[in-house]
């Protein structure tokens, strides 16, 4: 298939093409390069050995995503593009709505008005809001408790009633904590300023662009008193995709479907920063600061629905994820080249 991938040169987009490539697919990169650096794009060709089509513009442009749309002869889109800073979406809500929404607006109406009805949808476990239900199922109410997470329930219910007059055919992915690289060291997770997940930062503490990483309570009922959370290494979250846009071809019949991309079980602060330690032979020193508001003490998938279905599962271990980042941030300790 020859498929658009928004938000293409992030994280988890970057990582996603080079997988659609070995997998017999043609991905083509849409990026605005607000939270991405085009220096990855050279990358990409690289370790998929074949030129890899890009659009730089943010798809609110709907003339543009319109245009590309219409000339591009896409099977389907993996839509990963918007902003998705927790803590940053509470202090700008509405750049937040505009954005994740917007671009999720103007790429339906190019679908629609092309022909185009494969989606594969980036969305997050933090549809699940607060909740004492762990493992987490997709049967699960959605809701939030910050913006940039009721932009992802927002996106997957007007997801759910496009797809229900037939105009497309969706797959909502809910992600939990996506963590290390790509085993060449090649690309990476390159967060802009500070991070705000717990893995780049231990890595740019480890690498010595940071001196100490915080750590958010010892007091929550877990093993060791550290929040316990479901990190999933971002090569098993790429399969994931590939794996979904298969059913969705395979199963022309269902309209929408979610799936949640995780482990299934929880690895604690603590747990990652010693097995960081141990993969990459540097200390990572640490405070204990207070606790965050509205963190939960465990939050972790149940992902048989995933394996059921999709035919997949993760079955990469925290030894792999901390010995991928450290070698992806070892050999580019300032990210990629602006």
């Amino acid at each position: 298939m020859r498929v658009l991938v928004t938000g293409g040169a992030g994280y988890i987009g970057s990582h996603t093409v080079v997988q659609l490539a070995a997998a017999g697919h043609e991905p083509v990169v849409a990026d605005s390069h607000v939270n991405s650096r085009a220096s990855v794009l050279p990358r990409l060709e690289e370790l998929t050995g074949t030129r890899i089509e890009s659009h730089s513009f943010d798809l609110r442009d709907a003339d543009k995503t319109s245009a590309l749309l219409g000339e591009g002869g896409f099977d389907a889109v993996i839509h990963f593009a918007g902003l998705k800073a927790v803590g940053e979406s509470s202090q700008i809500p509405l750049e937040y709505y505009d954005n994740n929404l917007g671009t999720t607006f103007a790429l339906l109406r190019a679908m629609d008005r092309h022909g185009v009805c494969r989606l594969v949808f980036s969305s997050s476990a933090t549809v699940y809001g607060e909740t004492d239900t762990v493992p987490m199922p997709e049967e699960l109410e959605t809701r939030s408790t910050n913006p940039y997470g009721w932009t992802k329930v927002m996106q997957e219910q007007i997801l759910r009633d496009v797809a229900a007059t037939g105009a497309a055919q969706v797959a909502l992915l809910r992600y939990f904590n996506p963590v290390g690289a790509h085993p060449s060291g090649r690309i990476g997770e390159d967060p802009q300023g500070v991070p705000n997940n717990l893995m780049p930062f231990i890595s740019q503490v480890a690498v010595g662009r940071r001196e100490r990483l915080q750590v958010f309570g010892d007091d929550y009922p877990t093993p060791d008193g550290t929040a316990l959370r479901d990190y999933i290494h971002v090569e098993d979250l790429a399969a994931g995709h590939v794996a979904a846009l298969q059913y969705l071809q395979d199963h022309p019949d269902v309209p929408v479907r979610e799936w949640n991309l995780g482990t299934g079980h929880g690895t604690s602060v603590l747990e990652m920063v010693a097995a960081f330690e141990a993969g990459s032979g540097r200390a990572v020193p640490y405070d204990i600061v207070g606790r965050r508001a509205g963190d939960l003490a465990a939050v972790y998938a149940d992902p048989s629905r995933a394996e059921a279905e999709l035919g997949w599962r993760a079955t990469r271990t925290i030894e792999q994820m901390c010995a991928d980042t450290w070698r992806w941030q070892s050999a580019n300790p300032q990210g990629y080249p602006a």
